[in-house]
């Protein structure tokens, strides 16, 4: 099911910017520490699967910082509007769509938990930190469920930018029946940022983006020439932001996306294609925060 859903709320968190903006307004949301946001995602050539895959569906989107809880996530309605190509399913696809897909990053702070300043140099604070992955999926077959955990940490740049770091250990439990199922299997390192820009159009600009780097899996060992054991997906956003509205133009880079060989021949029972897991994605976003 990973070929045909965008994991798009990473990639729209331009909506971190609009705490900026929010100030002079916060009786106009429904919490001013739960930041949410109703958003319309539309996607081109995206490769986490052997195909590309477009879409355009509806998200709910969250973040929040306080105290020692740190969270940001999403849930998807996978081709809520009914878009997309012939590689693409979604909520309404009974037999073969997905109903739900969902991300959560939540970081529990390590320093405020216990009491202690762990920070030295530019690291800021440290989290215990994860990041979970479902897909709902019609079936077992089409269906995944990932938990990465580990370490993570704020950085100081001494400048405008902010960055934050984390490392994880994979645990894949469902994974679309691939061979990696339900076992530890696999690392992932995770650059997050974000930098503001000034203001135009009565708004904020803002440069945010993420990188992903997965390696050490056992998914392409025992002859699974389709498969890899790395990855990586970058993505840059460009975000304008006013106090409720928010839109994004982003680029996302893939190389071997969804761990599958760029290039390898395969045949799902509709003839022959090859793979083009390696390339660049592109998404547009329209989100209202409430």
């Amino acid at each position: 099911m990973k070929t045909k859903i965008l994991i798009a709320g990473v990639l729209i968190a331009s909506s971190y910017s609009a705490q900026s903006l929010a100030d002079d307004a916060k009786d106009q949301y429904v919490s001013d520490w739960w930041h949410q946001s109703a958003n319309v995602v539309g996607s081109y050539h995206t490769r986490f699967g052997p195909h590309l895959n477009n879409d355009v569906y509806l998200e709910y989107e969250a973040f929040a910082h306080k105290d020692w809880f740190d969270f940001y996530g999403y849930v998807d309605v996978p081709k809520f509007f009914g878009a997309g190509n012939g590689n693409d399913v979604g909520v309404w696809d009974r037999k073969a769509g997905s109903p739900v897909f969902t991300e959560i990053e939540p970081r529990f702070s390590i320093d405020k938990l216990t009491g202690t300043d762990l920070s030295f140099g530019p690291f800021k604070e440290w989290y215990f930190a994860n990041n979970y992955i479902y897909d709902m999926g019609p079936n077992h077959a089409n269906s995944q469920s990932t938990w990465y955990m580990g370490l993570g940490t704020d950085v100081n740049t001494y400048t405008p930018l902010n960055l934050s770091l984390n490392v994880y250990a994979k645990y894949q439990g469902k994974n679309y029946g691939a061979a990696n199922e339900n076992k530890w299997d696999g690392y992932r390192f995770k650059v997050k940022y974000f930098l503001p820009l000034g203001q135009a159009l009565g708004g904020n600009v803002s440069y945010i983006g993420f990188t992903n780097f997965d390696w050490g899996s056992d998914l392409a060992d025992n002859g699974n020439t389709a498969r890899t054991n790395n990855a990586i997906a970058s993505s840059h956003i460009l975000a304008l932001n006013y106090a409720h509205w928010h839109y994004s133009l982003v680029a996302r880079y893939f190389h071997n996306g969804g761990q599958w060989a760029e290039g390898s021949q395969l045949n799902f029972g509709d003839g022959d294609f090859n793979v083009r897991s390696t390339g660049w994605g592109y998404y547009a976003v329209i989100g209202y925060n409430f």
